[in-house]
């Protein structure tokens, strides 16, 4: 399965991420892969079977300042993968302190307690809560906003 296939997967599932809209080829390219805003992007895969597990980018998102990069992780949902989003982390965290970074932002879905879980052990701290964000069907659900501070000022 490849990246936009895992991640059209995860957004169909619904419920742990707040992209509601599939992907196609080029609209994830553009915004998580390689796209202007991107400054990184690593993927796991299984060393014996060379399937996805997930895959964490960094960029630039509008509203934070330039030291702040945004970090989306996406892992398979199909399965249990362990230590694939903190073999991720500690990649993108040491390519976020050679970009100069002062800290790393992730908006997680307040209903979505395994991101906000995950998050929490890789060691971010909340920082704020944008109140009703709505969703498609006009639900609306907080957004949880962690930092995790690089320790470079």
């Amino acid at each position: 399965m490849c990246i936009r296939d895992r991640l059209n997967a995860i957004i169909a599932a619904g419920g742990t991420t707040a992209l509601e809209t599939p992907y196609t080829p080029e609209r994830l390219a553009d915004r998580y892969l390689v796209g202007p805003t991107v400054l990184c992007c690593f993927v796991a895969a299984d060393r014996a079977t060379g399937r996805l597990e997930g895959f964490q980018t960094l960029g630039r998102e509008d509203g934070l300042p330039d030291d702040i990069g945004d970090i989306g992780t996406f892992a398979r949902i199909d399965g249990k993968q362990r230590g694939v989003g903190s073999a991720l982390f500690a990649a993108t965290r040491e390519r976020a302190r050679q970009l100069g970074l002062s800290a790393i932002n992730a908006t997680i879905r307040a209903d979505n307690t395994g991101g906000l879980t995950f998050y929490g052990k890789q060691g971010f701290q909340d920082h704020s809560i944008t109140p009703a964000v709505p969703l498609k069907d006009g639900r609306p659900v907080d957004r949880v906003n962690k930092r995790f501070s690089l320790g470079v000022s």
